[in-house]
Formats: structure tokens, sequence, C-alpha cells
């Protein structure tokens, strides 16, 4: 069976990670969030992929190529003017027009056993992934009667049950015509939501329960949560060299790492060529990335910290994504814990979400520099190019390429 991974979308929601690249290519565990989706579909069995793309579309391209250093063999389909999961579906129609296709989100976390599952259960028209989850009002929540799904919720404030759509489908032949002409939704897009309705209505969809791990990354915290998961699924490894240094627990250290007088707590990765010393502490769930310099008494903890970050005195780093080149200036500090132990904020797009975390630090783009004893607030967002003067305490969102220093009245006394 052929897989159709979708991979066209900016991720808004990700800025400003995705000013820079796309959703799908935000690195966990030090790989694209899509390669982690090839890996699983690969491992379920699918030898050849139809990647999606739009936005940014060259870093894919360059990243996957025609799959062969991933075993499998990838075509690639353009989405056209028309948005939506449907419209994205159908754009790969010359490839799967006459046989049956898994169909899966370019951003969802799960394992192979999950996928494998769904192909397997494949009946009707259309067969649905499902996984009970404790906040359905957030998803798309199905009901189900008999294996077949009868009603399809998107978002509901009430929702009647906990199963909600995973975005892993299998399609039988026949389904792009469905798929073509999916509902245009109120946002002008054409969603598969409306396809899922108009089956369940003929008792043409199947659904299959999955009791795998499973994210559906939908907001810049939930990268923590996955990172933690693939980490922990990684064996422990170490390619680097380690000198006078702990590293407790399982911890994955690539080619060319260096790690000296330092403390590493599993579970954590270290890029490639990574530079940690001394006096380095990273605690758990932290992925630092490839060509990273951290030293003299710096601290990490359940971080993301994309390639060529330097932190080199005196940082403190906790519950924080941070883009690629940036540099924090000496006693850089992020704040991850509010004075009321409340949950931490955070500002997406216009709107403010309760992430539901006590102890959440800062999202920063790529090629951010902070001066000496610069910090920031919980739950704030430093867009990619910024500068960040010295002593600046960063309690507001940044936006992106923007100058941020401290005005200062020097008074001079004279003896």
């Amino acid at each position: 069976m052929k897989a159709v991974i979708l991979a066209a979308g900016e991720g808004k929601r990700m800025r400003p990670l995705t000013f820079t690249r796309p959703k799908c290519m935000i690195p966990l565990a030090g790989r694209p969030i899509l390669e982690h989706v090839v890996d699983a579909a690969k491992a379920a069995g699918v030898g050849e992929i139809i990647l999606v793309v739009k936005y940014m579309e060259k870093n894919v391209r360059e990243h996957f190529g025609d799959g062969r250093k991933f075993g499998v063999k990838i075509d690639y389909a353009v989405q056209g003017e028309r948005y939506g999961t449907a419209a994205a579906f159908a754009a790969a129609k010359k490839f799967v027009d006459e046989e049956e296709f898994l169909g899966i989100a370019g951003d969802v976390v799960t394992d192979a056993s999950a996928v494998r599952k769904v192909m397997g259960s494949h009946s009707g028209k259309m067969t649905m992934g499902l996984k009970a989850v404790e906040n359905p009002s957030k998803y798309g929540v199905v009901k189900m009667k008999g294996g077949l799904v009868t009603e399809f919720v998107e978002k509901p404030a009430k929702p009647e049950g906990n199963l909600v759509n995973t975005s892993i489908y299998c399609f039988s032949k026949g389904m792009m015509k469905e798929l073509e002409e999916a509902p245009k939704t109120e946002r002008g897009e054409y969603e598969i939501t409306g396809v899922v309705r108009k089956l369940a209505k003929e008792k043409q969809v199947a659904g299959v329960e999955l009791s795998e791990y499973w994210m559906d990354i939908g907001m810049p915290w939930q990268f923590l949560d996955a990172s933690g998961h693939l980490i922990g699924k990684m064996p422990a490894k170490n390619k680097g060299a380690v000198e006078n240094s702990t590293l407790k627990g399982k911890v994955v250290v690539e080619e060319g790492a260096r790690i000296f007088n330092s403390y590493i707590e599993g579970p954590a990765y270290i890029g490639r060529n990574a530079e940690i010393g001394p006096f380095v502490y990273i605690r758990p769930i932290t992925s630092i990335g490839d060509s990273c310099v951290l030293s003299s008494g710096t601290t990490v903890k359940n971080s993301i910290l994309m390639d060529r970050v330097n932190a080199k005195h005196l940082t403190y780093i906790g519950d924080s994504i941070v883009g690629e080149n940036c540099n924090f200036g000496a006693g850089t500090q992020i704040a991850n814990y509010k004075f009321d132990a409340s949950t931490v904020k955070m500002k997406v797009g216009e709107t403010s979400y309760d992430t539901e975390k006590h102890k959440l630090g800062v999202l920063v783009g790529d090629n951010v520099k902070t001066g000496v004893l610069a910090c920031t607030m919980p739950g704030k967002t430093i867009g990619d190019g910024c500068w960040i003067g010295a002593g600046v305490v960063v309690h507001e969102d940044i936006p992106r390429k923007t100058k941020v220093f401290v005005k200062q009245e020097l008074e001079y006394i004279k003896e």
C-alpha cells in the first residue's frame, strides 16, 4: 500500500519557528517531525510515499529527495490553491487514483504499530484511526456503533464521547472523487471532516481504536511532550567522546559530540558535533541539536535546542524551544515558573491559551541574540532575528526582527 503524507502547511500556530521552515520540518529528537512519520509508515509496511508539499517545499524536497536514503520511494505532489486536508489528499490523485492508500498528517507523532493497525483494519470506503483522550473538545470527536463511525463533530464544546480523529486514514479505490468533491467549510477550506460526515451517513466509515502513543502537534508546547516520547524510544548510544562526565539513564550521543566535566540525566539527546562542558548540567527531557556549544555553568532542562545554539556562560534554559543559530549572552535566564504556581498562558496568534502546564519557558525563533543578564518571563515568544539587549526583561512577546534595549540614564557624581 502506498502512503500519502500531508506536508504542505505552514503551521501558523508554530510561529516564529515556521517563519524559517515548514511545521513538518521542525526537529524532534534530532530529526524533522516528518521524518518520524515516514519512518512509522515504512515500518508499517509502506514502500512508496507521496509527500504533499507547498509552503517552503524546497526544505522538504532537499531533505528527503527520492527517499532512497530512507529506504522508501518518495514522490511529490503540490497542493494547489484549494486549501484544507481533503484538497491536500486530492492533490496526490495521479499517484493513487485507482488503488487503496494510507493517508496521514505530517505532524502526527505515533508508533508504527498504530499505522499498521489502521491499515490492517481497513473496510468500507474509509477507515479512521481513533484515540481516547482526556480533552476531546480540542479535536474532532466521533461516535461509534458496531465498528462504524456514525457521527463526527469538530471540536465540540460539550463532547459526547472521548474518541477523537488521529488523522491516520485508509482510503479505498474511488475515494479521490469523494475527496475532490468535499464541501467548502465556513473558513473557505476543503476539509476531510465533510467527507467523513457524508460517508458516515452511508455507513462507509470504519473506526479502529488505537492504544499506542499519539500526539497531533497543534500547539508549540506539545513539541516538548512529543520530544520526550521519541527520545525515550531511542536506544542509548555513545558515538562521541565523553571525558570526566556522568551520563545517567538513557542518553543518545551522536558522532563528533564531545562531553567533558559535565552531568547529563536522561532521557536526553546530544546531536552531532555538539560540545558540552565544562560544568554543564543537562536534565531530563532535553534534545540538543547539532553543533551546539554549552559550557561554564549552563543548565538545560526539558527543552529542545535546534542546531548551532550557543549558551556558554551561566545560562538557564528550562521548558523551552530554541531555534537555530541562537546565541545566549552570559547569565541569560529563562523563567519557567510563576510566583502563584498557576498554569502558564501563552499567546498563539491573537489568542491567549492556557497551556495547562505549570512550567513553561520561552519559544525562540532562529537567529536570536541575547545580551548579558537578559531574562524572559514564562510563556513568552521571541521572533526570529531579534536582539535582546543586556539586562532586558522580556515580559511580553517580541515580534520578529526586533531589537530591544534598556534605556539607562547614568548619574555622575564628582567628589
